[in-house]
């Protein structure tokens, strides 16, 4: 089901350019979509070279309202190649959505730089920088805009075999609070969305790690994270790109410096 909205008898975002990363597949492609069919134009990024059967599904639906680009975000040359694309195909970036990590676990005695090293350099860094990148455009345009950060539930907690990924969303988190104190001047809000358990294909390694850490048959770990949601079941993509779709629109201008759970109750804060 793709999500659209209208306000004041227009689609939500009509004219509006979203610049979307991570958005192959799970969260991103379901908010792409979202944006997409409320109007907006968007440029899409992630790693691999050619576009996924999601994104070709939209690019024939859309045409011209989306580009797809590959792109290494922990590359700042290639940060800037998705600023500069979207500005030249589209003429603006409206919106943000900072989307693109990875996963990793493991225990806390056996951790190595390299792990470190690779969960913070996507998930803080190019975040960071990127964000920083898309605002100085935001100031220079000066018509204010949204961002958008990825954070998580674990952002929210430690956990003793994902050390590394909990303290980079904690990270994403803080630097969301910042970074909208910061920007609040140009009409610029920044916000960020933590969510729970999505049943993307992500889930599946991550399930697969747990199996191997905590000794658990296959797919043991995932129905037990759905069944512990007080709403008796893991989130969907369509549940995360109705709150980005809120957070990019004008029904969400007086927000800033928030990052939501939508986690079906895990989180309570």
């Amino acid at each position: 089901m793709t999500l659209a909205l209208e306000h004041d008898g227009r689609p939500l975002l009509q004219g509006k350019v979203a610049l979307l990363t991570g958005a192959n597949g799970g969260i991103g492609l379901a908010v792409t979509d979202a944006y997409l069919a409320s109007g907006a134009k968007c440029v899409v990024a992630d790693l691999p070279k050619d576009p996924s059967a999601g994104i070709s599904a939209l690019l024939d639906q859309y045409g011209d309202s989306l580009c797809y680009l590959h792109a290494d975000i922990t590359n700042a040359e290639s940060r800037q190649l998705l600023v500069r694309t979207t500005l030249s195909q589209y003429g603006s970036i409206d919106v943000l959505f900072n989307n693109a990590a990875v996963f990793d676990m493991g225990p806390l005695l056996d951790a190595t730089e390299a792990q470190f090293d690779r969960l913070f350099d996507v998930n803080v860094k190019a975040m960071f920088f990127l964000m920083q990148a898309v605002a100085k455009e935001m100031v220079q345009a000066g018509n204010g805009g949204k961002i958008i950060n990825m954070a998580s539930q674990a952002g929210r907690r430690g956990e003793a075999l994902v050390a590394h990924y909990c303290a980079t969303k904690a990270a994403v988190i803080n630097y969301t609070q910042s970074a909208a104190l910061a920007l609040a001047e140009y009409g610029i809000t920044v916000n960020g969305i933590s969510p729970g358990v999505v049943d993307t294909p992500m889930w599946d390694s991550v399930d697969a790690l747990f199996a191997k850490y905590e000794h658990r048959p296959l797919g043991e770990k995932k129905k037990q994270v759905g069944e512990d949601v007080p709403l008796k079941r893991m989130g969907v993509p369509n549940d995360i790109a109705g709150t980005a779709l809120f957070l990019a629109s004008p029904l969400s201008d007086y927000i800033t410096a928030q990052t939501y759970n939508v986690d079906g109750g895990n989180v309570m804060s």
